[in-house]
């Protein structure tokens, strides 16, 4: 403890756990022993601590403990590394690439699409051996990489998600001192938006909402001239009554036939023959008194 950014001159514990019994613990460094502690059997841990952290405790550490009753000695614990950060190193460049756009950042923030593929370089060619890629509240790096030529590495992150969203950073080893470190360069961070799942359903939505419409509007109008016809009949036929005396026939003549347009008139919409029809029906200066004409086209079939 801590677990990382341990500084030249920091205070650093080491713990380990084991079972609950008498014990002698041996702390192990880079595979040689350097501290032992006799642990009671009540405890469950034992500490090791350096109060001002140096070069010389850089490395690798394991435990393990000794009991006399069985007599028996376990085995090493997992190892862990110390790691610590030297300030006198310069920090690594840092740029940024996405979609053909390559910014050096200095703290910046950058929003990406779902499954892009983002490259993050950095870069130190006076130091830089080995190179490591940190994310915020990951106590490990993230990834890390040990070019052949040194000096550079290129982290990418392919098709990232919403998961890979967070600030980034790098960090490097010096040439031949593997458990020392640089301190973190500038950082960057990362925002992946979610496009939506279908990009045309709004369109689609409208498309089907502007059908709906037309033709809603198309059996209104439809059904309106309907209306109009079927009041405009009898209403023609009642001015046809009233200009005859009752009883008396229809007299015969061009005024009080039942017109019928001629044959060019066949396949008229619904709204050009009601215009054919108002013409009929409107008395004109000259004809106030005559009977009105009804037109009405009803599909002829040739006689057999």
């Amino acid at each position: 403890h801590p677990s990382q950014g341990v500084s030249l001159g920091d205070t650093v514990t080491l713990r380990c756990h084991l079972p609950r019994l008498a014990a002698w613990v041996w702390l192990y460094h880079d595979g040689g022993k350097t501290h032992n502690k006799y642990k009671d059997k009540e405890l469950d841990a034992v500490e090791f601590s350096f109060m001002t952290t140096s070069w010389k405790h850089a490395g690798t550490y394991r435990c393990q403990y000794h009991v006399s009753d069985p007599l028996g000695t376990s085995e090493k614990s997992d190892p862990v590394e110390l790691v610590v950060t030297d300030a006198r190193y310069p920090p690594p460049s840092v740029s940024f690439s996405f979609e053909g756009h390559v910014m050096t950042t200095i703290n910046i923030s950058i929003q990406v699409g779902r499954g892009s593929n983002v490259t993050i370089c950095c870069w130190n060619w006076d130091y830089g051996s080995a190179f490591l890629l940190h994310k915020g509240g990951h106590s490990a790096p993230v990834q890390r990489q040990d070019p052949s030529g040194g000096g550079m590495a290129t982290f990418t992150l392919f098709g990232v998600t919403p998961a890979d969203t967070g600030t980034y950073s790098c960090s490097y080893r010096p040439w031949g001192y593997p458990f020392v470190s640089s301190s973190l360069g500038d950082s960057v961070t990362l925002e992946v938006t979610s496009p939506p799942t279908h990009p045309g359903a709004n369109g689609e939505s409208r498309g089907s909402l502007v059908v709906a419409v037309a033709g809603g509007c198309a059996t209104a109008l439809a059904f309106g001239l309907v209306l109009i016809i079927f009041f405009l009949l009898p209403a023609c036929r009642g001015r046809i009554q009233r200009t005859t005396s009752p009883g008396e026939p229809l007299k015969s003549s061009k005024a009080n036939e039942l017109q019928v347009p001629p044959a060019d008139n066949e396949g008229l919409t619904c709204t050009e023959l009601q215009a054919v029809t108002l013409s009929f029906c409107r008395p004109g200066p000259s004809a106030f008194l005559q009977p009105p004409v009804i037109y009405a086209q009803l599909g002829f079939r040739e006689p057999h």
